[in-house]
């Protein structure tokens, strides 16, 4: 099966892209590879936070200034 692949164009801080083309030369990958791992981890990211988000949703909010109190009341600061 073969994936689809689309073309973008992408404009990068000059270090940045030296550094990126030194991995892919070290690494015997393409600068797309590297790239596509990235976006592909930052969004698996994005979407363990929403997960995380979504499962503490009916968790009571508690005021920062409530808990800074109530810290203080109980001598832990």
């Amino acid at each position: 099966m073969r994936t689809l692949q689309k073309r973008a164009t992408v404009y990068f801080d000059s270090s940045l892209h030296r550094a990126l083309r030194l991995k892919a030369a070290e690494t015997d990958r393409s600068v797309s590879e590297l790239v596509n791992e990235a976006v592909k981890l930052s969004l698996a990211e994005d979407a363990e936070d929403l997960a995380a988000f979504e499962e503490r949703l009916h968790e009571t909010n508690l005021p920062f200034e409530q808990v800074l109190k109530d810290l203080k009341q109980r001598g832990k600061i």
